[in-house]
């Protein structure tokens, strides 16, 4: 969720870590250097520049050798003494009024320049050798938004990792400043920091830069100053508390009672030492931890009714520590867990293990940070009593205080809860606990009458008839098909009515996947291909649609997932419907002359003309039919990006097509001489045009993470060069309008694609 900002500065003003006379010359020991090896210059030339560089090099080792001694923050020293670093000073940004001769720097030119964008930034990072440029842009990550920065998260914190010491000194101070603004941002950054270190080996993982900075994070050093900024600012207006985050009273109980410093991890079920947990991360840490557990627990059960059995009846006990001050990181709106309607929970199809989708009710505030944490509703209190205005806040427990269950770590962390008996709660959808709905309530207190036309009834009568879409029958095999088929708006409309937070007007309804037992980190790297791709072409205007979905790292092997709302997967389609997908979407959307059709139909093929490209630059394998979703409203959407680049199933390279295009999708699109299935090679084209104008976007993205990273889409050393190759950066437009013909062919005649369907409804049962 976005966090609250710091006060806009001076435009003029910016927060710094070195002289701007050192960045300033830095850069322009850069351009000298370029211009002596590609210009040929006079020997008078040469003199000048030698002169100019020798008398600027003797300053700048002065400076620098003084900024280092000065500026520079030590790891060994913070982690001895316990200090905080200091925050870096406020200077003028370098301009042409600081050095006359900042006119000469074309480098210097492009920094100051309002082309200069974050991408930029992360490029000249990554790539500069010099220690003054780094320094520099390090320097301006600070002039770019929160969110801006946070899209390039896991490039930084693998460049802070994995490179060397002067990146790693340019990087810290901004990281370091996030962190104690931000509680979403530390712990982000706290577990990717951790699935990074987990690469290493483990008698240097210890030791390492990434290690020691997930340590300070998730030490009480970062605390925010609460005499300035934002936060202190909100607590002052909602609580007469002088406290940087305003807790609940039983908050401030147990604050102090967290043990002895010992305590069991998930990971490693050995008592350890461990720094003291600072509270305003213990909260959410633990309600992440919880959901995590619940998922390898369900993994070790056969069947997938006895996985659902399980997960109602563990979130069952989940709810008892909510409200709390804890939230959904997919989310884009600051809010509070309120309830989870455990029995709407459902397990996803998967052979070895046990994802699962559960839906969240929210209350939205102003901050999650600092906002007072709304006070727990009975289940059986009646809902047309309830009102805003006799919430008592103050009674609200932290997540972990309730006594119930999982009152400290260690049992946060336990495997058997086998003997603990699960509260019931009723299962009638019609909730007899809330009898008045929203709209009965609004009803009642209308005085005006309403009057609707004879004639907009029949209408809406017919659209509802005609447009109605056709539900699942349940499937015990897969009880998910029934839960993802069901429209988002009506699954809103049923829990709220049946929720006991319903009738508050900050009431939301969120959804999120929890999957343990994979590495997400190359769903991590895909989602930021496809989302800097989805930028591009929106910018470019081109008319391809994608649909990139959030991906949460929590640590090597767990994570959360955004899930995709209102679709299905194609072989659900296939196995529920028993019929073509194009009758599939003459049932849903009408004939083939309605709007309903012709919509869903252009919606179809924008959307798998931006997946065919996708598949073929990232080389997506693993394409049957569970991977790829249809939705309401017609769109194509691919998941599980678990084998792209250099990886495929086995790594057998067997899928060999550049995509996945059947019989069934060019029928949908109108057949090969179909208007609709042109201008589909016409959006692929484009789309590839486009996209080779940003190459270097999309190629830094990936290049950056596969710096000291074992993950299987790395392997090989050809695996940027591929990746570069398969722009064509060297064919013409005439050229690639033949490529895309070539592919195109052969991606509708291949064999692979039919046997790799076969072999997954032999050995899967996917259709």
């Amino acid at each position: 969720p976005p966090t609250p900002t710091a006060p806009p500065t001076a435009p003029s003003v910016v927060l710094a870590v070195i002289d701007p006379e050192v960045a300033l010359k830095a850069c322009q020991e850069v351009l000298l250097k370029v211009k002596l090896q590609h210009s040929p210059i006079s020997e008078l030339q040469q003199q000048e520049l030698e002169t100019q560089r020798g008398g600027g090099s003797s300053s700048l080792g002065a400076a620098w050798s003084s900024v280092a001694e000065t500026s520079s923050i030590k790891e060994e020293d913070e982690e001895e003494s316990g200090r905080q670093p200091a925050p870096p000073p406020s200077v003028p940004l370098p301009s042409s009024s600081t050095s006359a001769s900042s006119k000469q720097s074309w480098l210097l030119r492009l920094f100051e320049s309002k082309l200069f964008d974050v991408s930029m930034a992360i490029s000249y990072l990554y790539k500069s050798k010099e220690a003054g440029v780094q320094a520099y842009i390090g320097n301006r990550l600070f002039s770019f938004t929160d969110s801006e920065v946070d899209f390039y998260l896991p490039q930084l914190l693998s460049m802070y990792v994995h490179m060397d010491t002067e990146v790693g000194q340019a990087i810290r101070p901004y990281l370091l400043h996030r962190c104690r603004r931000s509680i979403t941002f530390s712990l982000l950054s706290a577990w990717l920091l951790g699935a990074l270190s987990s690469d290493m080996h483990i008698s240097t993982q210890r030791h390492s830069r990434g290690t020691k900075l997930r340590k300070l994070i998730l030490s009480e050093q970062l605390k925010p100053d609460s005499t300035d900024g934002p936060a202190a600012d909100v607590d002052n207006r909602t609580s007469p508390s002088t406290r940087t985050h305003q807790r609940s009273k039983s908050d401030a109980t147990t604050a102090g009672s967290t043990g002895s410093g010992l305590r069991r991890t998930g990971s490693n079920p050995r008592v350890e030492a461990s720094h003291q947990e600072p509270e305003r991360l213990r909260p959410q840490r633990e309600f992440v931890k919880s959901l995590l557990c619940i998922g390898k627990r369900l993994a070790t059960l056969p069947t997938k009714e006895q996985k659902t059995q399980r997960l109602i009846s563990e979130l069952s006990l989940l709810n008892h520590k909510l409200p709390a001050r804890v939230w959904l990181p997919t989310a884009e709106t600051q809010h509070h867990v309120c309830r989870i309607p455990n029995t709407q929970a459902v397990v996803l199809n998967s052979k070895d293990k046990a994802p699962y989708i559960i839906y969240v009710e929210v209350l939205e505030c102003h901050s999650f940070e600092t906002s007072l944490v709304p006070a727990r509703i009975p289940e059986t209190r009646i809902r047309s009593a309830c009102s805003a205005d006799n919430l008592d806040c103050s009674t609200a427990g932290s997540f972990c205080t309730v006594p119930n269950y999982d009152n400290d770590d260690e049992a946060w962390a336990t495997d058997d809860i086998g003997d603990l008996q699960v509260e019931g709660e009723t299962q009638n959808s019609s909730d007899n606990i809330s009898q008045f709905s929203v709209d009965s309530i609004t009803s009642l207190e209308s005085k005006e009458p309403v009057f609707i036309a004879a004639g907009d009834i029949r209408r809406r009568l017919s659209e509802n008839l005609a447009q109605t879409p056709t539900s699942f029958r349940r499937d015990p095999e897969d009880p998910s098909a029934v839960a993802l088929k069901e429209p988002w708006e009506e699954k809103v409309r049923r829990i709220r009515e049946a929720s006991p937070y319903g009738h508050l007007p900050n009431w939301k309804l969120l959804s999120v996947i929890v999957k343990c037992g994979d590495d997400l980190r190359q769903e991590l790297l895909a989602y930021q291909v496809l989302r800097q791709l989805q930028m591009i072409w929106q910018v470019c205007h081109v008319p391809l649609w994608i649909k990139p979905y959030k991906i949460l790292v929590m640590s090597s092997d767990s994570g959360m997932i955004e899930p995709v709302l209102n679709a299905v997967s194609l072989h659900q389609v296939r196995k529920q419907s028993q019929m073509s997908l194009l009758d599939f979407f003459l049932q849903e959307h009408g004939s083939y002359t309605t709007e309903g059709f012709l919509s869903a139909q252009r919606n179809f093929v924008q959307s798998c003309a931006g997946y065919s490209l996708i598949c073929y630059l990232l080389q997506v394998k693993d394409r049957h039919n569970g991977n790829i979703l249809l939705d309401s409203e017609g769109h194509i959407i691919h998941i599980d990006f678990g084998f792209i680049l250099s990886s495929s199933p086995r790594n057998l390279g067997f899928e060999t097509s550049a995509f996945k295009l059947t019989s069934e999708f060019v029928d949908v699109m109108g057949g090969l001489d179909g208007d609709m299935f042109i201008y589909y090679k016409m959006l692929m084209l484009q789309g590839l045009i486009t996209a080779r104008k940003h190459m270097e976007k999309v190629l830094q993205i990936v290049e950056i993470m596969q710096q000291g990273s074992p993950l299987p889409c790395f392997h090989g050393s050809s695996t940027i060069r591929g990746l570069k190759e398969r722009f064509h950066m060297s064919l013409t437009e005439e050229q690639l309008q033949l490529l895309v013909e070539q592919l195109v062919d052969g991606s509708m005649r291949s064999i692979t694609t039919k046997l790799y369907d076969s072999f997954q409804y032999v050995t899967n049962g996917i259709m």
